[in-house]
C-alpha cells in the first residue's frame, strides 16, 4: 500500500504498474499457428517491406490487412509499419510522397492512372501521455501557427492534434485502436507479432478497443466512426463489438462536434464507400447513432429505406464488391435528388407566392439551394460539387431524343454517371423504362443504328401528334376550358387502341368522327365513262397513305 502511494507520488504508476497492460506482451506467432496464406499478400506490399528490411530497418505489413489475412480474406489495401522515419522511407523509393500533418506518413505509389496502387507506410509512434503533451486552446485551423513546430499536442478536451513522436514497436501497437488491427506480419519469415491478443479476438470474432474506450475516444473522437465502420464491415463475418467498447459511443459522440468538418466529411464517405453502406446504416441504428454524428449522414440514414436511395446504396456496395470504382458525387447526388427535384418543381410552379421560373434556371437555383443547405463549403465546391451538378443538370436532357442532342450528350465526360443515375430513376419508376433502354442502346450503337433509333423516336412523335388531333365525339373545347387533368387523361387514353393505325393524311377534317373501318374505303371503283381526273382526286385523300 505504502509502495503504491510512493510510486504515485514519484509518477511511476504509468511506467511500472500499468506498463505491462498498456504495452502488452510481445508474442511471435509462427505460420503453422496463424495459417496465413502467403499468396494473399500483395507483391507490392512485399516489395516495400523487403526494400526497407534490406536497408536495415524493421518493416511489417500491419493493421486491417493482417486481420483479413488471418480470416482467409484477400485485403483490398495494404499498410506497412517501420522504424524508419518518413524522410528515410521516401529516400528508398522513386515515387514516394510524405503526406499529412497530424500524422506524417509516406505514400509509395506503384502504377499510373486508375490502375495505380498506394502502399501507405507509417513510422512506429511512441505512446505519449497526453498530460505531458503541449496544449493549445483552439483546433487545427485556429491554432495552425502554434502546431507547426509541435510534435505532440492536444487541445483542451484532450483530443490529439499532433502525434509525430517516433518510438518502439510495442508502443506503436498500444496507440492503435482495436486489438484485431494491432498485429504485425513479416512476409519474409511469415511471423505475426501480437501484443494485445489480437489473434484470439479474431478467433472469437470480437471487436475490442485497446485500453480504456472512454479515454481512447477522447484522444481521437473519429475512433467512434471507425468503430462503426469496422463493426459494419465485420458484421457479415459474425463479429460483435465488445460491450465495454460499445457502451461509451453515444456519450462520446458529442466530441465529434470539435472535429474539423472536412475530416468528418471524409470519414462519412468512408462509411458509405467501403462496400458496406447498408450494413453501416443498420449499425448506426442498432448503436443508437442514427442521428447526431454528421448532418449529411443523418440525411442518408433517414432516407436509406426510400427506394431510390436504397438502390443507390446497394449499387455502391455491389460495385465495391466487384472491384469497380465508385464516386462520392454519384451517391450524394442520389441521396439529395429529392431535395433538388422538389425545389425544381416548386420554382417552375411558382409555389409559396414565388414567381414561376423556366425549367433550366429553376433547376440551377434548386441545386444552389441544396448545396447551401446540405453540403456547405466542406467540399470546397470543387470537383465533387461540379460532378453532382452535372449529373443533375443532365437529367432533363434525357427527355430530348431528337436532333443533335443525343450525339452531344453521349460525348459529355459525365454522361455515364448521369445515365447510371437516370437508370436508377427508371428502376424505381420515376422515369420510363423505354427511355432508359433507348439511351442504353444509343450510347453503344454505331452511326447507322443511331440513325434508326432517332427515326424511331420521330415516328413515335408523329403518331402521338396524330392521336392528339382526333376526337371521336365532337370538336375539342378551347384549351383554356379543358382542365389539365382531363386533358392528360384524354391523351393517355388516345395512346391505346386502333388509333395507332391511322395514317398521316387519314385524319378526319373538322373534327368529324373517324370511320371504324377506314381501311376498307381505300379502294374505290372508277366512275363509269368519266375521266380519270375527277375520280382520282376524290380517292386521293383516303388513299394517300398507301
Amino acid at each position: 500500500m505504502i509502495k503504491k502511494f510512493i510510486d504515485k507520488l514519484l509518477g511511476k504508476s504509468a511506467g511500472s504498474a500499468q506498463g505491462k497492460s498498456r504495452f502488452g506482451k510481445r508474442q511471435e506467432v509462427p505460420a503453422e499457428v496463424h495459417k496465413i496464406d502467403p499468396a494473399l499478400v500483395d507483391e507490392r506490399a512485399k516489395n516495400v517491406v523487403t526494400t526497407l528490411q534490406q536497408a536495415g530497418y524493421e518493416a511489417y505489413v500491419v493493421g486491417g490487412a493482417v486481420r483479413d489475412l488471418l480470416l482467409g480474406l484477400r485485403p483490398k489495401d495494404f499498410d506497412v509499419a517501420t522504424n524508419a522515419t518518413p524522410e528515410q522511407v521516401k529516400s528508398l523509393f522513386r515515387r514516394a510522397f510524405i503526406i499529412g500533418r497530424r500524422f506524417r506518413i509516406v505514400h509509395v505509389v506503384y502504377g499510373r492512372g486508375r490502375e495505380h496502387e498506394v502502399i501507405e507506410v507509417s513510422t512506429f509512434r511512441a505512446y505519449m501521455d497526453n498530460a505531458a503533451a503541449e496544449q493549445v486552446a483552439g483546433n487545427e485551423r485556429t491554432s495552425k501557427g502554434e502546431l507547426a513546430s509541435m510534435k505532440h499536442a492536444v487541445d483542451a478536451s484532450g483530443r490529439v492534434l499532433r502525434d509525430n513522436v517516433w518510438g518502439p514497436q510495442e508502443e506503436d501497437a498500444a496507440r492503435r485502436d482495436f486489438t484485431v488491427n494491432a498485429m504485425y506480419y513479416d512476409p519474409a519469415n511469415q511471423v505475426v507479432v501480437d501484443y494485445h491478443n489480437g489473434i484470439k479476438d479474431a478467433q472469437k470474432l470480437t471487436l475490442r478497443m485497446i485500453g480504456d474506450p472512454v479515454t481512447r475516444y477522447r484522444e481521437d473522437p473519429v475512433r467512434i466512426i471507425r468503430a462503426i465502420r469496422f463493426s459494419a464491415k465485420l458484421a457479415a463475418l459474425g463479429f460483435k463489438m465488445e460491450a465495454k467498447t460499445a457502451a461509451p459511443l453515444i456519450e462520446s459522440s458529442k466530441l465529434l462536434a470539435d472535429v474539423p468538418q472536412s475530416r468528418m466529411f471524409d470519414e462519412m464517405l468512408k462509411l458509405l464507400q467501403t462496400g458496406h453502406a447498408i450494413a453501416t446504416i443498420e449499425q448506426l441504428r442498432k448503436l443508437g447513432l442514427a442521428t447526431g454524428i454528421y448532418p449529411l449522414l443523418d440525411v442518408v440514414v433517414e432516407r436509406a429505406d426510400q427506394p431510390f436511395v436504397k438502390a443507390a446504396l446497394q449499387d455502391t456496395d455491389r460495385r465495391v464488391g466487384e472491384g469497380k470504382p465508385v464516386a462520392p458525387s454519384f451517391l450524394l447526388a442520389c441521396v439529395l435528388w429529392a431535395d433538388v427535384r422538389d425545389g425544381w418543381a416548386q420554382r417552375q410552379e411558382g409555389r409559396h407566392g414565388q414567381r414561376p421560373q423556366p425549367p433550366f434556371p429553376a433547376l440551377q437555383d434548386a441545386i444552389d439551394d441544396v448545396f447551401n443547405s446540405r453540403i456547405g463549403d466542406v467540399s470546397g465546391r470543387g470537383k465533387l460539387a461540379a460532378d453532382m451538378r452535372e449529373i443533375w443538370m443532365m437529367q432533363p436532357r434525357f427527355d430530348k431524343r431528337t436532333g443533335s442532342t443525343p450525339y452531344s450528350l453521349v460525348e459529355q465526360a459525365r454522361f455515364r454517371a448521369a445515365f447510371d443515375f437516370m437508370r436508377l430513376r427508371a428502376d424505381v419508376g420515376e422515369v420510363g423504362e423505354a427511355i432508359a433502354e433507348w439511351w442504353q442502346e444509343f450510347s453503344t450503337a454505331d452511326d447507322l443504328r443511331r440513325q434508326d433509333l432517332l427515326e424511331q423516336v420521330r415516328e413515335e412523335q408523329k403518331v402521338r401528334q396524330r392521336v392528339r388531333v382526333r376526337d371521336p365525339v365532337a370538336a375539342p373545347k378551347p384549351r383554356s376550358e379543358q382542365p389539365a387533368r382531363q386533358k392528360q387523361q384524354a391523351e393517355a387514353e388516345s395512346d391505346d387502341g386502333d388509333g395507332l393505325d391511322v395514317e398521316a393524311d387519314a385524319v378526319p377534317p373538322d373534327g368529324e368522327a373517324a370511320a371504324p373501318r377506314k381501311r376498307k374505303r381505300r379502294r374505290k371503283p372508277r366512275p363509269v365513262g368519266g375521266g380519270s381526273g375527277g375520280g382520282g382526286s376524290e380517292g386521293g385523300g383516303s388513299a394517300a397513305g398507301e
